[in-house]
């Protein structure tokens, strides 16, 4: 997207690269693709002679050339319905897992993290990240604490995927915590998907995955089997849905999660705390170049174009939110906890010359930390076990080579972990890289 922003590459011009495999390239946020003909004729999209058998797939986009065909571009759910063709057993074994599970877990604790929510568990449609993370675990190789989310896409069969789900907490440990049922209510407000009101200034709405009733009914059934929803959720709209369906279908108890919210309309603050409804945020993204800021003001309505990302709202009305980096998307922010904090008190990314980002919702120092710390706990149901310092808790904590408490503001980002300790143990040493 943007590598091709006024030329985007067509299935054709991928088939003069590759014509008998399939090939499949995802965005960096995940929610676009581009596909040649094989890839799409596997999914039924299309037959190999240009006839065009899908039109649609909901919640997403099939785009269309001018030949009235297919031209390989896939947004939001067209693309994960067509990602479900390829051969995911295969890209994706619990061996090519295991590897990139020990390198999660090299990246997390070098920056300090000791408890990690996934949100793309499923994302190869097979349970080999789970199988991965059992294996490690039982190995006594698992160093961090793993939530995991089965994602449900609304092209797909609710109840066998709300039974997959519950199928998943064999796997459940210590150190594995598969209690969570991902959805996705609407795409990115940014790009055009977001479910907003008022419209984008183009007259234009985003893409909701789920009516209402659709989403009351998923969020009763998930919190009847012991899981909890985890939705993302861009858009004010889309937010209101979500938490008409959490406040009319769900648990209280259960922790139901808004994940990225972009806007939020006022009196949904208060429905949100009544019902103990979370929110995990992307604090990092509390800050936007000139570049970005002009972009905004020229497709979002007043207000929202200047106002993206609450966080110091959450706090007031008593909501838990936690931090989180959605990594890889938007990979030009940071990731580590130390640069998410920064921006969340500052408004700014440190390398960029613009104005801070909608300043009435930056938070404190003590905030951001609570943010990156207990209220992941809260999120992930081990409050009493992790994220603060007490007696009869895990030994999980940072040496740190400042005190980011008292350091100037715009040198937080420059922290970095000496040593890594979970439950009493070194596991990352600065000395070791």
């Amino acid at each position: 997207m943007m590598n091709f922003p006024k030329n985007m590459p067509t299935r054709q011009q991928l088939d003069a690269i590759c014509n008998d495999i399939p090939i499949y390239f995802a965005d960096e946020e995940g929610h676009k693709g581009l596909a040649n003909t094989v890839c799409l004729v596997n999914a039924g999209i299309m037959k190999a002679d240009g006839t065009v058998l899908k039109k649609e797939i909901r919640g997403g986009e099939i785009g269309m050339g001018a030949d009235g065909t297919p031209n390989g571009y896939l947004a939001e759910q067209a693309g994960t319905y067509v990602r479900s063709f390829m051969d995911n057993e295969n890209l994706f074994s619990v061996e090519t897992a295991k590897d990139n599970m020990a390198k999660i877990q090299e990246q997390l604790l070098s920056e300090g993290y000791t408890m990690y929510l996934d949100g793309y568990s499923t994302y190869f449609f097979n349970d080999n990240f789970y199988k991965a993370a059992y294996q490690m675990d039982k190995a006594g190789d698992m160093h961090f604490v793993l939530g995991t989310a089965y994602e449900l896409d609304s092209w797909m069969d609710v109840d066998k995927v709300i039974d997959r789900a519950c199928d998943a907490k064999k796997y459940t440990s210590t150190h594995i915590k598969p209690n969570w049922m991902k959805l996705f209510m609407d795409g990115t407000v940014e790009s055009g998907t977001g479910f907003i009101e008022p419209l984008y200034t183009d007259g234009h709405q985003g893409i909701p995955n789920w009516s209402e009733d659709e989403l009351t009914n998923i969020t009763k059934k998930v919190n009847a089997n012991g899981l909890s929803m985890h939705v993302h959720v861009m858009g004010n709209k889309g937010v209101t849905r979500v938490v008409n369906a959490f406040v009319s279908g769900g648990k209280d108890e259960m922790r139901n999660t808004l994940v990225h919210v972009y806007g939020v309309n006022q009196p949904d603050y208060q429905r949100m705390a009544d019902h103990n409804i979370h929110v995990t945020e992307g604090m990092l993204w509390h800050h936007a170049n000139e570049e970005l800021q002009e972009e905004l003001l020229r497709i979002l309505p007043a207000n929202m174009s200047t106002q993206g990302y609450p966080m110091k709202s959450y706090f007031d009305y008593g909501i838990n939110v936690s931090s989180h980096s959605d990594f890889p998307a938007l990979a030009g922010s940071p990731d580590d906890p130390f640069g998410i904090m920064e921006i969340a008190i500052t408004g700014v990314y440190y390398p960029e010359k613009a104005k801070p980002w909608w300043t009435e919702e930056l938070l404190t120092r003590e905030q951001a930390l609570q943010a990156l710390t207990i209220n992941v706990a809260k999120q992930m149901f081990i409050e009493n076990e992790r994220g603060s310092i007490k007696e009869g808790k895990y030994a999980d904590f940072l040496l740190v080579d400042k005190d980011v408490l008292t350091c100037p503001v715009t040198d937080i980002h420059t922290a970095k972990p000496e040593a890594t300790y979970f439950e009493g143990k070194k596991v990352f040493s600065k000395e070791n890289l």
